[in-house]
C-alpha cells in the first residue's frame, strides 16, 4: 500500500483502506488529535500485592502460565505504543510502516509470552451462576461490592486467596491457583481500560489445571489484541485494553524504533527464578524440587497507578 511519504500517513489509494478518515493517523494529520495513549497497567500491583506461594507454584506451572508470571512489570512506553496504533489498518490487520506491512503473528506470541497456540478454542459463557461457580472452583462467594456484572475484583481475589493456610490441602491450593490465574489474566492478559476486574467466564477453564493448559491461549491473545488495535486505532479513543506488553515486545523484536539498550539498565521486573534454576529450566523441572525452593520478588520502582486509584 503506498503513501504520500513518511511523515503522511494518507494512502495514494483511498480504495483499499476506507477507514482513512476515521482513523487516527487521519486526525493527528489534521491536528484534530494530540493525545498520548496511556491505559491503566496493573500488573506492577498485582505482583506486589500477591507473593507467589511456593506451594502453588507447581500448579501455577502445570496450567501453562508459569511464563507469564516470570515476565513480571515492564514499563511501558507509551510514545512508543501510541505511534504503532496510529500506523496499524483495522483494513488489513497490518502495521504500515515505511518499508511495507507487518504484523504479530501466532508465532510471536509462542515465542514472546510462551502461550500455547493451539489445541482447543478459549470460548466462555455468560450464562453462570457466580455464586456456585465461584464457591465451588474457589472456595469462596464474592460480596456484591466485588462484582461488576459478571467481572469479579482482582483486589478482592487477592485478598481472599493470595495466603493459603499453612495446612491447606491440594484442593485449597488448587483453588488459590485458580484465583491466582485468573487475576493474572485480568492483569496481564485481557485488561480492561482499568485493569481492576477479571471476566468469570475464563474460570470454568480452570477447572482441571492439567486441561487449562491445552487451550489455545495465545491465539485467543492474539485476536483480543487484535479486536482492541482495531478499536483503539479509529475515531478519537484515548483509552485501550489488551495485552499491551505483547506489543511492546513485539516491537522490540522486530522493529529498530524505539528499541532500549540493553547493554544499560532494563526496564524488566520480572521475578527471579529460585536460586540454582535458568529459564529453559522451569517447564521440566520436578514438582517435588520446586515445591520447596524459596521464592524472590522484585518489581521496577517506577510504578503505574495502584488498583483502587
Amino acid at each position: 500500500m503506498a503513501f504520500r511519504g513518511i511523515h503522511d500517513a494518507d494512502p495514494l489509494d483511498p480504495s483499499v483502506l476506507l477507514l482513512q478518515d476515521r482513523h487516527r493517523s487521519h486526525l493527528v494529520d489534521t491536528e484534530q488529535l494530540q493525545d498520548v495513549l496511556r491505559p491503566r497497567q496493573q500488573m506492577r500491583a498485582f505482583l506486589t500485592m500477591w507473593r507467589l506461594d511456593p506451594r502453588i507454584r507447581p500448579y501455577v506451572i502445570r496450567a501453562g502460565f508459569y511464563g507469564i508470571y516470570r515476565l513480571g512489570h515492564i514499563i511501558i512506553d507509551w510514545p512508543l505504543i501510541t505511534c504503532l496504533f496510529e500506523r496499524w489498518r483495522p483494513e488489513t490487520h497490518t502495521f504500515h510502516v515505511p518499508l511495507g506491512e507487518t504484523t504479530i503473528t501466532l508465532q510471536d506470541v509462542a515465542i514472546i509470552l510462551g502461550l500455547p497456540i493451539d489445541g482447543p478454542a478459549v470460548t466462555g459463557t455468560y450464562m453462570v451462576d457466580v455464586a456456585e461457580l465461584c464457591g465451588d472452583l474457589l472456595g469462596v462467594t464474592p460480596p456484591a461490592d466485588a462484582l461488576r456484572g459478571l467481572t469479579i475484583s482482582i483486589r478482592w481475589l487477592c485478598q481472599q486467596l493470595s495466603t493459603p493456610a499453612a495446612n491447606a490441602d491440594e484442593v485449597a491450593l488448587e483453588r488459590s491457583t485458580r484465583g491466582f490465574i485468573l487475576a493474572l489474566i485480568g492483569s496481564f492478559l485481557f485488561p480492561d481500560k482499568k485493569g481492576v476486574h477479571v471476566h468469570l467466564c475464563f474460570l470454568p477453564l480452570l477447572r482441571d489445571l492439567t486441561l487449562t493448559s491445552t487451550y489455545s491461549w495465545g491465539g485467543a491473545v492474539l485476536a483480543h489484541t487484535y479486536r482492541e488495535l482495531c478499536r483503539a486505532s479509529l475515531d478519537r479513543r484515548c483509552g485501550i485494553s489488551g495485552c499491551i506488553t505483547l506489543i511492546q515486545l513485539w516491537s522490540w523484536e522486530r522493529l529498530h524504533v524505539g528499541r532500549p539498550d540493553f547493554g544499560r539498565s532494563v526496564p524488566f521486573a520480572a521475578p527471579p527464578l529460585p536460586h540454582g534454576l535458568h529459564d529453559d529450566d522451569v517447564d521440566g523441572v520436578d514438582e517435588d524440587v520446586v515445591d520447596g525452593l524459596p521464592v524472590q520478588h522484585g518489581v521496577h520502582p517506577e510504578a503505574d497507578a495502584d488498583l483502587d486509584a
